[in-house]
């Protein structure tokens, strides 16, 4: 194939953004699969119908074709070397809706969360609704034939499509939908490409009516093979029916028209605990009569796993007594019929521990924990790791206890069983089970191992009646069993079909029909070789110290893609800007695997010299929301500081001039601090003209920077010392670097806020530093002799027991978080990570009897992004709680400064796009006497300089004090006065010294 002519064609004659490269190929070589297959090419159109336009280029040089959506596919239909449309990006509108109808057209990357939003002024919804609501595509929906909780009431996707726009790979183009004759003999008179390929379908249909009918298992969650039952009359010929479900291997889909569902204003959660999972399944029958609008069921592994990875825990305490569980919704037009359904189902008898819940807060926390699932089963501690594969068959709901019996048999036979896994769970309601198996991907035995267990699991589905795939679809991992289920004639019809939209395979080959063994292109396997790394920074103490491990916690569900940050959600804000797989953490984890990866067609070939994932993590913000946000505790925060200290190893020269700047930062601060030069220095930072040479010279982006206090908080404290009794003990105060030369006012309410609790605080005075800045800029190995200093000079006192306060999160983070991270042996650290406590912990936790002042007012939080993913945030919502505030917590995740990123030049663009998201709008929005509680330094400089609305970012210590520490302000004016003289003497001096000067004797 002429790639390079593929790509000048694509390049001028799509509206969109070709990439070709290494980076991009390597971001999009799997999905949530256990395969890869490095794709030839990524398109982003632009609209539908660039889209149109590169599946036209493609053909002209015979390139296959993959459509994607948002690539959280688990059967590996998103992986092939195939030119990628990436829908996601730009091809996201909703562009009409038909309200009383009860129908809209999407654009296939429209994600489903946004789609609903868009919706909801009109009453109106899209009804299935899978757990990876948040970030996958209406087109992937498609493509899969997705389902979800929801599909208890409103079924699957196939069940609400209206029509299809789709484009065949010969170029032929048309809407499609139920046919009635009439309109199928109007489609016959045009001649046209459209009624060749409706002639086909009518006579494919005819050939194998009867082979249908007998075939196709009568069960609500048939996802398993192409919907040739649409096609049968008592469907209405549904041709757009027939192409959901088809994974790409048939058409592209450019447009849909939805079906529509109103909005159940109100809903109800009864939940059922049981002896075991297949009690729970035995009792499935006798409530679906009740008509639930979702019947789930969980067993106590997955609480268990939950539990473990400290997932949802406040509602794991909502659970009944019991091993397994059911979550059964009712909904209403009212709270009464609602809750009247759920009571006509108590009182039917039925036997089980009940919790009954009417509090829609404590619903949505119950049913997190059903949707962690996938996250939740991945990369345990201590644990073999699990893998997709039969994660979701169906069987009829009425024996659904019988056939997890006969799983749980298959497991222990092949040697998967055991006290801790797997877990199982799923829609109940509807016969679809969800589970991650360990499957030894790693040897060959495993692999062989892994093929025989995927057969004998068919086999035992198809005995019962039911499907592979209830909900993702057969891709790479089930397209060659399907003659299992369906039998040969089905299978031959399949290809049959294949031939009517396709017949040079081209669409998304070795899927669904004439498919890759599901042993072959696996993403691990018996010939995976990494190079592991050594000589690393960190210890990944859950990766059994290994890089390759961490990396290789990606599995690909895609929470990284959201699109908004409702639910609290702090990850991934370059993706939230951008819309770029390779700046979201899954992207960026793809790069990395890529370039460990042994398979020997690697495309990252540079290791830790790789330009291309030192792109990719360039926009990373180190903000650590993956760290708690992702489901598998991706830490890309981590791997970004591993990857750049080995990156610039040997070659400190080829640094930006901003790591210096920013990473010696603390050292730099002290110099000020110790000389008092606080004011001058200001003056140079805030005088036109100097400000933008100044960070020139330092290489950071022209943007305001922070004043230095006149006097730091280690010199007042010293000159002011330790009062009151300390009748609670001794606390340590840190003094980091943020706090003590730049906001010490923050740091004096502290100390007045803590003796007044009745705390005798003290401070380190000689110049200290936790290694924030040097770690998140690369310079690792100066970042842990700085902290390794630290840790030295806190050891007494955490020996004794002592607690240490950290203001600032992001270096109190460093002492609950990346300390163990750097020394996961070091007793001393791991003291210090058990002791660091916050301001809010220390007097919810550790101060009995503290009352604080009445607050009576309004506040908005920006919650610091490593707070809210390493520290947490219950604490200060207790405490101000008790105060009086009247709190609301933004869903606005990372402010977008996050430290040294938004000072680096080339990042500031970004960083304003992350606070515009959603903080800036509601400071704009906020009454001016509404405090802005931002604990984190970086937000407080963010709403400073960008807030219009002259909002100043408040610390809970300003807070609990009352404001009566003085805040820094401009620079006084005696300091621009010695600047400017200063400047002046220097330039005369300079005059002189490059003057020309002329030979004068002097007399004797």
């Amino acid at each position: 194939m002429a790639i390079t002519g593929l790509v000048a064609a694509l390049r001028d004659r799509v509206d969109g953004e070709i990439r070709f490269d290494a980076g991009s190929r390597a971001a999009y070589s799997t999905d949530a699969s256990n395969f890869r297959q490095v794709p030839l090419g990524v398109v982003v159109p632009y609209t539908p119908d660039a889209g149109a336009e590169a599946v036209a280029v493609a053909r002209d040089f015979g390139a296959p074709v993959l459509s994607r959506g948002g690539g959280t596919s688990l059967a590996g239909q998103c992986a092939n070397t195939a030119v990628v449309i990436d829908w996601s990006k730009y091809c996201d509108e909703l562009e009409s809706v038909d309200v009383e109808g009860r129908t809209c057209v999407v654009q296939p990357g429209i994600v489903l969360d946004e789609l609903n939003r868009r919706l909801e002024r009109h009453g109106l919804r899209y009804g299935p609704e899978p757990a990876t609501h948040m970030n996958c595509t209406l087109g992937g929906m498609i493509g899969n034939n997705s389902c979800g909780a929801t599909a208890q009431r409103t079924g699957k996707v196939v069940d609400n499509i209206a029509r299809l726009e789709v484009v065949l790979y010969d170029g032929t183009r048309f809407w499609c939908g139920e046919t009635t004759d009439e309109q199928y003999a109007a489609i016959e008179r045009r001649g046209d490409p459209k009624a060749a390929v409706y002639r086909r379908l009518r006579a494919l249909r005819d050939a194998y009516a009867g082979e249908i009918r007998r075939c196709y298992p009568d069960i609500p969650r048939r996802v398993s093979g192409y919907n040739l039952d649409s096609l049968l009359p008592e469907h209405g010929f549904d041709v757009a029916g027939l192409l959901v479900g088809s994974e790409s291997t048939l058409v592209t889909v450019v447009r849909a028209e939805l079906e529509l569902v109103p909005v159940l204003p109100e809903r109800t959660l009864v939940v059922l605990g049981y002896p075991d999972i297949a009690a729970a399944a035995d009792a499935v029958p006798a409530i679906l009569p009740y008509e639930p609008i979702a019947l789930e069921g969980v067993d106590h592994k997955l609480v268990r796993d939950e539990q473990i990875k400290h997932l949802n825990p406040d509602a794991l305490d909502e659970l009944p007594h019991g091993h397994a569980f059911l979550m059964v919704q009712f909904g209403g037009e009212t709270a009464e019929e609602a809750r009247s359904r759920a009571e006509a189902l108590l009182g039917s008898g039925h036997r089980a521990d009940v919790e009954f819940l009417g509090d829609p807060v404590r619903e949505d926390e119950l049913w997190q924990v059903r949707e962690a699932g996938l996250g939740a089963t991945a990369h345990l501690p201590d644990r073999p790791d699990t893998f997709e594969g039969w994660e979701d068959s169906a069987v009829p709901p009425e024996r659904l206890g019988e056939y997890l019996r006969g799983l749980r048999e298959l497991y222990r036979e092949f040697g998967y069983e055991s006290d801790t896994g797997p877990a199982l769970y799923g829609h109940f309601g509807q016969g679809c089970v969800h589970t991650r198996i360990p499957f030894d991907l790693y040897t060959a035995e495993g692999v062989a191992t892994y093929r025989r267990f995927m057969e004998r699991a068919a086999d035992l589905v198809a005995e019962f009646g039911g499907s592979f795939s209830g909900e993702h679809g057969d891709g790479q991992s089930r397209g060659e069993l399907l003659h299992r289920m369906f039998g040969p004639q089905i299978v031959t019809a399949f290809g049959e079909l294949k031939t009517i939209f396709d017949p040079d395979d081209r669409m998304n080959p070795g899927k669904v029909v004439a498919p890759a063994r599901l042993d072959e292109h696996l993403r691990l396997g018996s010939h995976w070789a990494p190079a592991e790394p050594q000589d690393l920074r960190f210890g990944y103490p859950h990766d059994g110290g290994s890089f390759t491990q961490a990396v290789n916690r990606c599995v690909g569900v895609g929470r990284c893609r959201q699109h908004h940050t409702d639910g609290g959600q702090v990850m991934c804000p370059s993706y939230q800007v951008t819309g770029e797989e390779e700046h979201s953490t899954r992207g960026r984890a793809r790069l990395l695997f890529e370039m460990l990866d042994g398979h020997g067609d690697e495309t990252i070939r540079q290791g830790w010299r790789s330009e291309e994932v030192k792109d990719a993590l360039d926009l990373c913000l180190a903000c650590k929301g993956c760290k708690t946000d992702c489901p598998a505790n991706v830490d890309m925060a981590t791997y970004k500081a591993e990857f750049l200290s080995h990156h610039y190893e040997g070659r400190q020269w080829r640094r930006p001039r901003s790591d210096l700047a920013l990473g010696w930062l603390p050292v730099i601060a002290g110099i000020v601090g110790r000389l008092r030069l606080g004011p001058l220095v200001n003056a140079v930072t805030h005088t036109p003209g100097l400000s933008r040479l100044a960070t020139a010279v330092a290489g950071i982006a022209d943007r305001e920077l922070p004043l230095f206090a006149g006097e730091t908080l280690q010199h007042w404290f010293a000159r002011r010392g330790p009062r009151g009794d300390g009748g609670l003990g001794t606390v340590l105060l840190w003094p980091d670097t943020f706090t003590n030369q730049f906001h010490p006012h923050i740091g004096q309410a502290a100390v007045e806020v803590l003796e007044e609790a009745g705390w005798r605080v003290t401070m380190p005075l000689d110049p200290v530093c936790c290694g924030l800045t040097w770690i998140s800029t690369g310079q690792v190995d100066t970042g842990k002799r700085v902290l390794t200093r630290a840790v030295r000079l806190l050891a007494e006192h955490v020996r004794a027991g002592g607690l240490v306060v950290g203001l600032e999160p992001s270096c109190t983070s460093v002492f609950r978080g990346d300390a163990p991270e750097l020394f996961p042996t070091e007793q001393d650290v791991r003291r210090l990570r058990n002791q660091t406590v916050t301001l809010a912990e220390l007097l919810t936790r550790h101060t009995p009897g503290y009352r604080p002042p009445s607050l009576d007012g309004e506040a908005l939080a920006q919650v610091h992004c490593h707070q809210h993913a390493v520290l947490g945030f219950d604490a200060d919502e207790e405490l101000l709680e008790a105060a009086g505030v009247r709190l609301e917590h933004l869903d606005s995740g990372c402010c977008g400064l996050a430290g040294n990123f938004g000072f680096e030049r080339g990042h500031l663009e970004v960083s304003e796009a992350c606070a515009e998201r959603v903080l800036l709008p509601r400071l704009r929005a906020a009454a001016p006497e509404v405090a802005v509680l931002a604990d984190g330094f970086s937000c407080r400089t963010q709403i400073h300089e960008l807030d219009s609305g002259g909002h100043e970012g408040i610390h809970l210590a300003e807070l609990l004090a009352g404001g009566r520490a003085p805040r820094p302000g401009p620079p006084p004016s005696w300091a621009r006065a010695a600047l400017f003289a200063g400047i002046a003497g220097v330039s005369a001096a300079a005059v002189r010294a490059l003057s020309p000067r002329t030979s004068r004797r002097r007399p004797r």
